[in-house]
């Protein structure tokens, strides 16, 4: 079995890849087509192929699960499996903004193992390992210590926001929402949000990287109920989920329930 570490340097050095992939159609008005209400361009499928190619030559037995492409089995007895969401806000990529990131995440025994996020836009990159600490370009990053400060820096969709605005205005700090989930994530996980509140319909691809990455940093992405997720092979799509540091988590499941 491969060690975490080394999941950890495949899947970075597959995303980094994805990134610069990715970059060479950013702000040069790819191709787009429409699933519903959700735009997908060829930007994405680009970066989803390498990373499928790259990571199942890497790993033949590891399961495979992305936004963009069938999801595959492990092979009997592997448990692992990988995550991917090849562009992770990809509205904001379509409109030239920074906050969109490649997502990986390799899965094991319902937990996320392996995770990064590199958005190379903003030429940020962020890890970890379920066995060590999470870092963003090297160094170790940690969540917002002032759990207890009266009013919270939170990001969210605007319409939780519209709501909360009229019951908490003044008990929260209200951020822009960021359209990319993984890298508000990541913002969380950095200590520039104190949280941010997840709305209903986000996917496992949307979150098993920055929930691996959170989670290190001393925080915590929770279900309404505050558990939190076991990932499996069918790829779930969530209700209200919220992120912070753990002390602020049931304030912010509070507001979650309020805001829906």
């Amino acid at each position: 079995m491969h060690t975490s570490d080394e999941d950890l340097a495949l899947i970075r050095q597959a995303a980094a890849e994805a990134g610069r992939i990715a970059l060479g159609f950013w702000k040069r008005e790819p191709e787009v087509w429409w699933k519903g209400s959700s735009p997908v361009s060829e930007a994405d499928f680009a970066s989803d192929a390498h990373l499928r190619r790259v990571l199942l030559d890497a790993r033949p037995h590891y399961g495979w699960i992305s936004e963009e492409t069938a999801a595959q089995a492990a092979d009997a007895g592997e448990q692992r499996f990988f995550v991917v969401d090849p562009i992770d806000g990809t509205r904001a990529f379509l409109r030239g903004e920074t906050t969109w990131c490649i997502s990986v995440a390799v899965i094991g025994s319902g937990r996320p193992v392996a995770g990064v996020l590199d958005a190379p836009a903003l030429g940020e990159v962020f890890t970890a390992t379920a066995d060590g600490p999470a870092r963003m370009n090297g160094a170790p990053i940690a969540v917002s210590a002032h759990e207890n400060k009266r009013k919270l820096l939170l990001s969210m969709p605007d319409s939780m926001r519209r709501k909360l605005e009229r019951l908490h205005g003044e008990r929260i700090d209200f951020a822009p929402n960021v359209p990319s989930l993984a890298y508000r994530l990541a913002m969380v996980a950095s200590g520039r949000l104190d949280g941010t509140l997840v709305g209903a319909r986000a996917n496992d691809w949307d979150i098993a990287a920055g929930d691996l990455i959170l989670e290190r940093a001393g925080g915590q992405l929770v279900r309404a109920d505050g558990s939190s997720h076991l990932y499996n092979p069918a790829p779930e799509r969530h209700g209200v989920l919220v992120a912070g540091a753990q002390g602020t988590v049931r304030r912010l499941l509070d507001y979650g329930a309020e805001a829906v």
